[in-house]
């Protein structure tokens, strides 16, 4: 199907989740060099032990390179939260504490939004 005007909202809305939890992970190239794909990776794996079904989506650059990387997580029930300085050992912590554990990992947080 060719892709319009006319049909570009209905198209897009189709792409989006219905899944209300979700991690999004900074992979632009600042978050890159920051190690922003071994956070990513390390996310996936640890979800997928636990079976979780939490989704884990790339996203681009925040405008907050000196915080990279940033892990941006939304969780029912809880705050929506932005961690920065995410290594691997960090990353581990956000699921099995944040998502799994429904605690805040304070040290880490860049920006809290309202629930």
């Amino acid at each position: 199907m060719k892709l319009t005007l006319n049909n570009f909202d209905e198209e897009a809305k189709k792409g989006k989740s219905h899944n209300n939890n979700w991690i999004k992970v900074g992979l632009s190239t600042c978050g890159i060099a920051a190690g922003a794909d071994v956070a990513f990776d390390t996310i996936k794996k640890v979800l997928q032990e636990n079976q979780s079904d939490v989704e884990v989506i790339r996203v681009g650059c925040a405008g907050k390179c000196y915080a990279e990387p940033l892990v941006e997580v939304k969780i029912e029930g809880m705050p929506q939260v932005v961690y920065g300085k995410v290594n691997e050992e960090v990353a581990t912590k956000i699921v099995q504490k944040h998502v799994l554990g429904k605690q805040l990992i304070n040290d880490h947080i860049y920006l809290l939004k309202d629930a």
